[in-house]
């Protein structure tokens, strides 16, 4: 039964942190194939290697000096690698990263190389090969992900190796040069690993025992969650739930591997199990809240509006010729509105403005800025009475005044908006009313 582990940056910010994590590879054979990240906080106001590697090439394209930086970058590793008692010296690796560096390889170069370095610690300490994901993992000229090229070279490569670390977050351009997947996306390369192995389980060690009903900085000690479908995962991942990155899912999910969030801190906690569907009932009628503030609605108004064929189109391309794009469209007979990111919107808003009305000659256009849009996700609601009735009555009893309320077909997930300073205690309410009362 093979494995996939992937281990987070707070998870090997230190060399105690590695020790823990190797404790927990050698605890169990099948867990061969290592996806590290780079280190991360060691202490609440320390700085993760990414954002020191980031600085890095900041300071060296503003023409200033790198080697202060630079140090302290390899002091981290040497504090690891010092704590771990290896044989191990990077200094030539340090050497050519300076260079390439000072000659301007890229941003992506040089956050990559967090992740590269901590894959070289963690292959010496377990006495595993070193496959360098430049040489496995690939993007296209346009900067996307070439699944095809991956899976083809990484399978190939993975069944020459009983055991291996592969750095997570980057990969390769056709011309060489590195490339990174978004922020957080050493998850990702351990979806693609755990895809070319054909693994039974991808492993995500993190800090946090999976995930939660809730944001714990909202729900003091939110119920965790023990099983999660991908559907579910996607809802709560896109609007804020920040455990696993949002594309993590979609590699795994071509072959139906479950995902297990564990906590290198507790290791004989659960977790959370991700599974493409489960006959498990959950445990509450919802499996989960996340929402983001900053949202715009642009309401549209047009007489016989759904009489009028087009309209609906005409007025999401004044939004694409505009580079925006768009969350939630809920509409009536003679309304359509427009959910964006107000940051976005800020910049662009009268040129959009102009261009709906020149498209879709609109008797009015009113602006409602400062809201939130919260996700109330969960396989449970399918089938289930009263759902909307009990989100409407809690809020209601918190004084919370509802602007938008959007149901998906497939019954699976409910969006609320509301204003931005009503968002921490709508999140509260409907907490209270699907969770604190169903206990």
């Amino acid at each position: 039964m093979k494995k996939v582990a992937k281990f987070g940056g707070s998870s090997l910010a230190s060399a105690e942190q590695f020790k823990k994590v190797g404790e927990i590879i050698h605890a169990d054979q099948d867990r061969k194939y290592i996806v590290p990240s780079a280190p991360g906080k060691r202490f609440a106001d320390d700085t993760k290697v990414t954002d020191l590697l980031y600085a890095c090439y900041h300071t060296a394209e503003d023409g200033e000096d790198i080697k202060l930086i630079l140090e302290e970058i390899r002091d981290r590793y040497q504090e690891i690698i010092d704590g771990l008692e290896l044989d191990l010296s990077l200094e030539q690796e340090f050497a050519v990263i300076g260079k390439n560096i000072r000659e301007h390889a890229g941003a992506d170069y040089a956050a990559s190389r967090g992740e590269y370095l901590n894959g070289l610690v963690m292959a010496a300490y377990l006495g595993f090969t070193f496959i360098d994901a430049a040489e496995v993992i690939f993007f296209d000229e346009s900067g996307e992900f070439d699944a095809d090229k991956t899976h083809k070279i990484l399978s190939a490569r993975l069944a020459e190796e009983e055991s291996a670390v592969i750095p997570g977050f980057y990969g390769a351009m056709p011309d060489g040069t590195i490339h990174t997947f978004s922020r957080g996306g050493s998850d990702i390369t351990g979806s693609i690993v755990a895809k070319a192995l054909h693994a039974r389980l991808y492993e995500n060690w993190t800090d946090v025992s999976g995930f939660l009903v809730a944001d714990p900085h909202i729900i003091r000690n939110p119920q965790s969650i023990t099983t999660i479908t991908y559907r579910e995962l996607r809802e709560l991942s896109y609007m804020g739930a920040t455990v696993l990155h949002e594309d993590a899912i979609f590699p795994v999910r071509q072959q139906g591997i479950p995902i297990n969030i564990k906590n290198t801190n507790c290791p004989e906690d659960p977790g959370t199990m991700i599974v493409e569907s489960t006959c498990h009932k959950p445990k509450y009628t919802i499996t989960g809240i996340a929402g983001k503030k900053g949202f715009v609605a642009i309401n549209i108004e047009k007489a016989m509006m759904n009489s009028e064929i087009g309209f609906g189109r005409k007025v999401l391309e004044a939004f694409e010729r505009n580079g925006i794009s768009f969350e939630h469209v809920p509409s009536g007979i003679d309304t359509f509105t427009v959910f964006v990111h107000q940051t976005e919107f800020e910049e662009k808003e009268q040129s959009v403005i102009s261009d709906i009305h020149r498209l879709a000659k609109p008797d009015s256009i009113d602006l409602e800025a400062d809201l939130a849009l919260i996700a109330v996700v969960g396989r449970g609601m399918r089938g289930t009475r009263g759902t909307v009735g009990r989100i409407f009555s809690a809020l209601a009893h918190a004084r919370i005044n509802v602007k938008m309320i959007d149901q998906g077909s497939s019954e699976l997930n409910i969006i609320i908006g509301v204003a931005n300073q009503d968002f921490e205690a709508a999140i509260r309410a409907i907490y209270d009313i699907f969770v604190l009362i169903e206990l």
